[in-house]
């Protein structure tokens, strides 16, 4: 029997445990059969996918259960829900209080933000049940929605029952809370919603309005663990660290940081001993404390803020292979070696506070070595849009042994600071000349594609070649106009280059995300908007070009319609040697209009070309990535 996990919020590639390969959507499944999963014991049902009753939570990752139904009652669920979820979603909107994403928030003053969120809380009854909540807090620049994932799965397959709490959601705003492993079901998410809503809008008053997005979403995560009795809370910080929502938690078991660097600087402070003072915030006197390898700047100033908490910060240096016995990190990326590790030491020490160390491993442990329900949760968690690649579920088809179209597949990290730009540069470079090994031409049967799933980069391979297949890597780009490109994009080709991986073409497109409204992952996507401003991505291609060929070759004011049309099929195959200023597209870069219009544009390329195999970038930004998983999903 093929074993399968379905949730609601991707299509099935993206929702088995992260094994994001797999292209059958979830409407396959509405002729004749229903798939079943293990879930949260409080869902009747899971966005239409019938829970199974009565089971427990120990090891659920490692006990996927795919099971047959002839009753397609069973999904009717989901299409119930729509319009209740849809209202609360624009309800959410209206608490944007920014213009965009780098703007200033609406409430100022250091400590303003969290004397709300207190008084949030206790209007919700939550001040005292929040302090039973036994939370792993986490903050850092980079790799703390790893940390946490990887925790996550870590102390589930120990048999506890995990609350997760993550930011930002790519598709639906759901993703950003998980109960064992699983994003909430929308009968639950819409229960605690309009609970904490209503009570919060019964009680505003002059000097108590309505909370800001993220601290409401902060606020509802508390409501959900405390109500759904999760016996650990993972708790992700949303950006810093003192100031923020989520540093109402008094008294975590443990606290963690991960790598610290130069990112949110209008925010937290231009010099990385500023940034650090933000993340250590979340330090607690008598609290446990943990450290990936930090720059001398930044392991300073946390080493102050433990020694002046009298508490040891401990630095948790990255896992071996020798430590993983075998096991491959289901998140891919040499960088996953010290957030795995971080994960471990975090997970080791709630377990030994909360005195369950040593009733579960009793004398059995040997240091040097991990548990294997640590292996299996490192290699079960999963993280979208962190060095995923999905292949486009309309374009890997065939038809008997004849290839009806070239190949599709999109390499999606949202990186969009330059230390993270430089870890996805080497795992796309690793990811890409590891995929040449795959065949396009070998047909599969849905069973047998399931079984070649790969999870976050990691491939199973065959080895039936076309030696006449053309390859062309594509960069798909984007990034808010708060970070620098002049350094992200650099950074990008430069790591590429120094592994021997280079782009054919380069598309910058706008996303379709708009910050001041709060979309669900059913929401309508236009294809195209007549008029929108291109400025932002015409400037990304000059920079780009610049990069290339190294030197100005688009004057500061040229710009070029894009909402005239879009390149002919041969763009993709001309050389850049051949970039003229007078082209109405450079052979090295394109500006698209959309984003829909650029994937399509991509799909029609290779359905006219079987020989044609395209391996697209997708990076700058987590909200571009989260547009195009989006419209994959569809």
């Amino acid at each position: 029997m093929v074993q399968v996990l379905l949730s609601n919020n991707l299509y099935l590639g993206q929702e088995i445990m992260g094994h994001s390969e797999i292209c059958v959507r979830r409407d396959h499944f509405l002729s004749g059969f229903t798939w079943m999963a293990l879930s949260s014991p409080s869902c009747t049902h899971i966005d239409g996918v019938k829970k199974l009753k009565g089971l427990r939570y120990r090891n659920m990752s490692s006990q996927i259960v795919g099971k047959f139904s002839q009753n397609n009652q069973d999904i009717s669920q989901e299409f119930q829900l729509p319009s209740a979820y849809e209202s609360a979603m624009e309800a959410l909107s209206t608490l944007i209080t920014q213009k965009k994403r780098n703007g200033t928030s609406a409430i100022s003053g250091p400590n303003q933000k969290l004397d709300r969120m207190l008084r949030y809380i206790k209007i919700l009854g939550l001040e005292e049940k929040i302090a039973d909540l036994k939370i792993i807090h986490v903050a850092g620049t980079k790799g703390k929605g790893s940390t946490c994932a990887f925790s996550e799965a870590i102390l589930r397959e120990c048999g506890f029952r995990t609350g997760l709490f993550t930011s930002p959601h790519l598709i639906d705003v759901r993703e950003r809370y998980r109960l064992d492993g699983m994003d909430i079901c929308q009968e639950n998410f819409l229960q605690y919603f309009w609970d904490c809503w209503n009570q919060l809008k019964a009680n505003i008053s002059e000097d108590l309005p309505m909370p800001p997005l993220f601290q409401f979403l902060t606020v509802l995560a508390f409501k959900i663990f405390v109500s759904e009795k999760v016996d650990v809370a993972i708790i992700e910080v949303g950006l810093g660290g003192r100031l923020d929502s989520t540093n109402v938690i008094k008294e975590p078991v443990v606290c963690g940081i991960t790598s610290l660097g130069m990112d949110h600087m209008e925010t937290l402070g231009d010099t990385l001993g500023q940034i650090a003072s933000h993340k250590a915030g979340i330090l607690k006197p008598q609290i446990p404390a943990f450290s990936v390898p930090q720059l001398s700047e930044a392991m300073e100033v946390l080493q102050e803020r433990a020694n002046a908490l009298m508490i040891p910060l401990k630095v948790v240096a990255p896992l071996t292979l020798e430590k993983l016995n075998g096991t491959r990190l289901s998140l891919s990326g040499d960088h996953q070696l010290s957030n795995a590790a971080l994960a471990v030491s975090l997970c080791k020490s709630w377990l030994r506070s909360t005195g369950n160390w040593n009733r579960l491993f009793e004398d059995a442990y040997e240091e040097n070595s991990l548990p294997e329900q640590f292996l299996r949760g490192l290699s079960a968690a999963r993280l979208s849009g962190r060095a995923q690649i999905v292949v486009d579920p309309l374009i890997n088809a065939s038809g008997g042994n004849k290839r009806l179209s070239g190949g599709l597949t999109f390499y999606l990290d949202g990186a969009h600071s330059p230390e993270s730009m430089n870890a996805c540069a080497r795992w796309f470079s690793a990811a890409a000349v590891e995929r040449k090994d795959l065949s396009l031409s070998s047909v599969f049967s849905e069973v047998e594609t399931m079984d070649r799933a790969w999870t976050n980069g990691n491939i199973k391979h065959c080895h039936n070649q076309e030696s006449e297949e053309i390859l062309k890597r594509i960069l798909l780009f984007n990034c808010m106009d708060a970070r620098d490109p002049q350094i992200l994009l650099p950074k990008l080709v430069d790591t590429c280059a120094s592994s021997g991986i280079y782009f054919s073409k380069a598309i910058f497109v706008p996303s379709i995300s708009a910050y001041t409204k709060v979309t669900s992952a059913t929401s309508t996507i236009p294809s195209y908007t007549p008029g929108k401003d291109l400025s932002w991505q015409f400037n990304l291609q000059r920079i780009w070009e610049r990069v290339i060929h190294g030197k100005d070759v688009l004057d500061q004011n040229h710009k070029i319609n894009a909402s005239a049309g879009l390149p002919p099929r041969e763009f993709l195959y001309e050389e850049t040697s051949h970039c003229s200023p007078e082209d109405r597209y450079f052979t090295s870069s394109a500006v698209f209009p959309s984003l829909p219009l650029t994937i399509n544009w991509l799909r029609d390329c290779v359905r006219e070309n079987p020989s044609l195999r395209l391996q697209v970038l997708v990076t700058g930004s987590l909200h571009l990535v989260g547009d195009v998983l989006k419209l994959l999903r569809r």
